[in-house]
This record gives structure tokens, C-alpha cells and sequence, in this order.
């Protein structure tokens, strides 16, 4: 087998392009999905090949399972998803943040990563030869929260309990699970993080940021490992950010 088939979530910008571009670079095919068409297709644009791009809203299980057909009717198999979509909702004390928001981004963040995960471990335990790799990003967050951050933080929390869980149910099918989290990384979304962050003591203070192409990498990394050995969780993030130490 030479073709490796790649599904990237929220392909369009940020993060999901940088890794679109580095996979494509070592010779993966590539489905990008996503909310905005014309996004999804300046990167196809850009890597060229063999790309399948597909407009789809993770939190709708209908289209989910509507690309994950559309993908495996085009290219036969998946060998990695990596679950990358997510959004955030406006910073909110808990007993006003908006419903609405939350069930929002539960919506994308978690159930679109099991939605997406569900159709590619389907595919990765019947097809030949069997097995296959997802990554979650699970984002810093998952590890620790900023201020006013409840809905985005559960739900990253709540990746690390999926990935566990593909990680042990994929065994006997060689399906394996890992997550990597991110800080810090410098993307539109995360332009502001040089002007002013809020800090858990109350103060807002700038943070440092680095490059994406080394998220690029570290995904590729993990991408091309083979199937017996896994990176279970990975953190990659900006040396100084205030993560490590008392807050």
C-alpha cells in the first residue's frame, strides 16, 4: 500500500491547514472538511493532488456520516483523522454564560469529534489492511482552563477521556488514539495572546507564541508512526507561556 488517506477537520485555516500542507508535502491524500467551502478550497489549491473537499458541520451526525461516505466512495480506506475543530464561546462567568453557547460548542468540540471518530474508526476496522490512527487536538485547555472559559475547557478536558477510550477500544482492530496539546501557537484566532491574555491571579498580561509549522510537524510526526507504537498524548507550546508554575 503507497496511498495514505488523511481526513483533516476544520482544514481550512489555522491549524488544520498548516497540517494539511506538511501531510501533503510527505505524499498523503487528503479530505479536508469544514464549515467555509472557499477556505477548504485555497488549501486544496495549495497542496494540489488528489484533495476532497468537503463543506461540512462536525456537530451535524448526518453530514458527518455523509463526507465519511463521500471519502471512503473516493479513496477506499482512512489511515488518520485528525480531529481538529473546534471553536470557543465569549469568556462568561458560569452563572451567565449562554446555554445556547455552551450546547454549541459541546456540539463542535466534543460531539463533532466523536461524530467524525465514530465514521473513521467504522471505516478503519473494516477495511484492508485493517486499522488506522486518530489524533485529537485536545488543546492546553484540556489540561488546564483560562478564566471564564467553562464550555471551551470541559469540553477539552472531556477529548482526553475519548482518546483514552478510542486508544483501548481500537486495540484488536489496530486502530490507535492519540491527542495533542496545543498552546500558544501563532494563528489568527491567536493573534490577540500578543496583546493580552487574561491570568488566573485577575491581570491581563501578553503571551508568547510559536510558529504553527512546528504543530505541522509534531501532527506529522505522530501521523507516520506505524501502528505498533503510539504517542498517546503530546503537549507542544510557546517555551514561556504560563502554563508550568503557580497561577
Amino acid at each position: 500500500m503507497t496511498d495514505k488517506i488523511a481526513v483533516i477537520t476544520g482544514g481550512g485555516t489555522g491549524i488544520g491547514k498548516a497540517v494539511a500542507v506538511r501531510l501533503a508535502e510527505k505524499g498523503w491524500k487528503l479530505a479536508l472538511l469544514g464549515r467555509r467551502l472557499d477556505k477548504l478550497d485555497e488549501v486544496a489549491a495549495t497542496v494540489g493532488g488528489d484533495t476532497l473537499v468537503i463543506q461540512c458541520d462536525v456537530a451535524d451526525p448526518a453530514a458527518v456520516q455523509a463526507a465519511f461516505a463521500r471519502i471512503a466512495d473516493r479513496f477506499g480506506r482512512v489511515d488518520m483523522l485528525f480531529n481538529n475543530a473546534g471553536m470557543g464561546a465569549a469568556a462568561a462567568e458560569v452563572d451567565e454564560h449562554d446555554i445556547a453557547a455552551w450546547d454549541r460548542v459541546v456540539g463542535v468540540n466534543l460531539s463533532g469529534a466523536f461524530y467524525c471518530a465514530r465514521e473513521a474508526f467504522g471505516i478503519m476496522k473494516r477495511q484492508s489492511p485493517q486499522g488506522g490512527r486518530i489524533i485529537n487536538n485536545g488543546s492546553i485547555s484540556a489540561q488546564a482552563p483560562r478564566p471564564k472559559s467553562i464550555a471551551y475547557t470541559a469540553t477539552k478536558h472531556a477529548l482526553t477521556g475519548l482518546t483514552k477510550s478510542l486508544f483501548l477500544d481500537g486495540r484488536p482492530y489496530d486502530i490507535v488514539a492519540g491527542q495533542i496539546d496545543i498552546g500558544n501557537t501563532l494563528t489568527d484566532m491567536a493573534a490577540v495572546m500578543s496583546k493580552g491574555m487574561p491570568q488566573a491571579d485577575g491581570s491581563i498580561r501578553p503571551e508568547p507564541t510559536f510558529d504553527v509549522g512546528h504543530v505541522a510537524d509534531a501532527v506529522a510526526l505522530m501521523a507516520e508512526l506505524p501502528l505498533d507504537a503510539n504517542v498517546p498524548f503530546m503537549t507542544i507550546m510557546a517555551s514561556k507561556m504560563p502554563l508550568v508554575g503557580r497561577g
